[in-house]
């Protein structure tokens, strides 16, 4: 599964399906908001237009470019522009969790405090998260980055499992899904989908041992794997000093 999952196609598609939703309705809002044209369940957010435009923008360059960081063509071929994508896909990430914890303290919430709780502690993690990659991607160690980025992901993206079943719910009825029983489904999901993540992680890493994962994927190892083979070869395979 982890490896039909790890070609393109499948992988983009699997993780657009899980996060489409919130995707989609925070692209949405990016015209909504200064149209001033904010649905009348959002009205409360109008007051604070600039965080509400920046966790929505943050939220799309995330949601799009996640699945793209994820898929080893593009880091294979095209090394310069997985690293491009990959900056602009932490600072989407820490502004989307910012700007997060900006609404959490400037709007009055509809949800109770378990809710209110776990997205500012969930945003707190996805900064740690995408400096702990960050970090990982500095010091070239790609199974730890990877595994970091991967995690950044579920945490930023967990909502999108619980759009799922929320969101036909919301069309039916025209209202959010408010209350105690529906925050703690909306936090056991973004658990699970955490979870989902920390054993996808587990795979990967039987699948590939640390030191080889980063020959191969990342472009300037391989680069210096490469040249010092063949400076071998031509010393008869021994290494100057």
């Amino acid at each position: 599964m982890i490896r039909a999952f790890a070609r393109p196609a499948p992988l983009v598609l699997l993780l657009a399906f899980l996060t489409g939703i919130p995707v989609v309705m925070a692209a949405f809002r990016l015209v909504q908001i200064p149209l001033g044209a904010l649905p009348e369940d959002s009205l409360r957010l109008a007051g604070v237009p600039l965080s509400l435009f920046l966790h929505s923008l943050g939220g799309v360059l995330f949601g799009v470019l996640g699945p793209l960081q994820f898929v080893l063509t593009i880091r294979r071929r095209w090394g310069m522009l997985h690293r491009l994508t990959g900056r602009v896909f932490v600072l989407a990430g820490v502004a989307m969790a910012l700007a997060g914890l900006g609404l959490l303290f400037q709007v009055q919430s509809l949800s109770t405090g378990l809710l209110d709780a776990a997205r500012g502690v969930f945003s707190l993690a996805l900064m740690l998260a995408l400096g702990m990659g960050v970090a990982a991607a500095r010091a070239r160690d790609m199974a730890r980055h990877r595994a970091w980025m991967v995690r950044a992901y579920a945490i930023g993206m967990g909502p999108g499992t619980v759009a799922l079943v929320m969101f036909p719910i919301y069309l039916i009825t025209g209202a959010p899904v408010v209350g105690l029983v529906a925050d703690i489904v909306f936090v056991g999901q973004w658990l699970t989908t955490m979870a989902l993540a920390e054993w996808v992680i587990r795979r990967l890493s039987a699948l590939q041992p640390t030191q080889l994962f980063a020959a191969r994927y990342h472009p300037t190892a391989k680069f210096f794997a490469t040249r010092k083979n063949n400076v071998q070869s031509c010393d008869g395979g021994v290494e100057r000093p």
